[in-house]
């Protein structure tokens, strides 16, 4: 099992910028394959914002070029670089990390985080 956890959220105004960190543990021995951001407004799907894998990133067109994703050197934490921030960026973003493991079965496994609220508002 891998636990993902989020944090950064906040209250932001409009044009600002955040930060949001995702980490990935666990007790056992996982490769991460992918990290990714997803976002959920109220009364809306769940979309993609960004996906970052082997070091290639791809965006959402609503945030291509105003958030940048990236990991750290472990590959094991993704950050989502949030600038000019927009009333519609407002949300609960959450982290989704693909894994592989030997155990209890090899093979593929993915995992949600709980969510870290963003809000832009003046």
């Amino acid at each position: 099992q891998v636990q993902v956890e989020e944090s950064g959220g906040g209250l932001v105004q409009p044009g600002g910028p955040l930060r949001l960190s995702c980490a990935a543990s666990g007790s056992k021995h996982f490769s991460i394959l992918d990290m990714g951001w997803y976002r959920q407004a109220p009364g809306k799907q769940r979309e993609l914002v960004a996906i970052i894998s082997g070091g290639h990133t791809k965006y959402s067109e609503s945030v291509q070029g105003r958030f940048t994703i990236s990991e750290d050197n472990a590959k094991t934490t993704a950050y989502l670089q949030m600038a000019s921030l927009k009333l519609d960026d407002t949300a609960l973003y959450y982290c989704n990390v693909t894994t592989s493991e030997a155990s209890p079965v090899l093979g593929l496994y993915n995992y949600w985080g709980q969510g870290t609220q963003v809000t832009v508002s003046s």
